[in-house]
């Protein structure tokens, strides 16, 4: 059985392809399980509009879309629906409100810290050993609270970093051992993976946290965070991380428990 669980919409802004042209790909890539995971539309208490997700307003667009597809292609591939989003105190009730009306999972992907209403992304600050520090309190805060799935992208805090520090092992070691309390899976990321590959690095996943991680022995599940259909008929880089799970004896699942 072969699973993505981290698919993204043209909803966020940074995406492109049709809701079904996803599916189709998906199919095309040999997937048995498409689960949607569109960056969470937060409902921001200031008149900040995001660049990078969609709207409160769209979310019955968006569920609804998803909906129609889970029962179009039902007998050929199973659809989920969910979001990836941040752990943000002062909005977590927004999460449990999208739970209850209808939001499968979320996705635990840190990418900014505390709200981004007020705060660059993540990837533009983490050269410095304070924000992996709070990069890495903030998704442990979340992986706390039981309701994400799984933690995407890790080793995020490893952008454009160059050295795998005693700071960066600190925050490895406090994200992998909350994530293994939680009985949590984290995330290969296969967008990272793709940019190694294609000549664009990220520098995630990063292959020094991922030697050095082995030690809690972590669940680990891959996942595409498609941004266009392409990403699924991608075998390439599915193929590789299986490869390179498999050369560190990282046990790689394709499930994660749901309350």
């Amino acid at each position: 059985m072969k699973h993505n669980f981290h698919t993204h919409t043209t909803r966020c802004k940074h995406a492109v392809g049709t809701d079904e042209d996803y599916v189709k790909a998906a199919l095309d890539g040999g997937f048995d399980v498409l689960g949607f995971a569109d960056h969470a539309p937060w409902a921001f208490e200031t008149d900040y509009v995001s660049h990078c997700r969609m709207l409160p307003t769209q979310w019955e667009d968006y569920k609804q879309s998803v909906l129609a597809l889970k029962e179009k292609y039902r007998g050929q591939i199973d659809i989920h629906l969910g979001l990836e989003c941040e752990h943000y105190d002062k909005y977590f009730d927004q999460l449990l409100r999208l739970r209850d009306d209808g939001c499968e999972y979320f996705i635990l992907g840190c990418h900014f810290l505390y709200s981004e209403e007020n705060n660059p992304y993540v990837g533009e600050i983490n050269h410095l050993d304070d924000t992996v520090l709070r990069y890495a309190e903030e998704t442990v805060k979340g992986i706390r609270t039981g309701l994400y799935a799984y933690v995407a992208h890790p080793d995020l805090y490893m952008m454009h970093r160059e050295e795998f520090t005693p700071v960066c092992m600190e925050a490895a070691d406090m994200i992998c051992q909350a994530a293994k309390e939680a009985h949590m899976p984290i995330e290969y990321n296969l967008l990272g993976l793709l940019g190694e590959l294609t000549g664009h690095p990220r520098n995630y996943p990063n292959p020094d946290f991922w030697r050095y991680a082995r030690k809690w022995d972590n669940d680990v599940i891959i996942g595409v965070d498609a941004h266009e259909p392409a990403h699924l008929r991608n075998t390439v880089t599915w193929d590789t991380a299986v490869k390179r799970l498999d050369a560190l004896d990282y046990r790689i699942v394709d499930h994660f428990h749901k309350e």
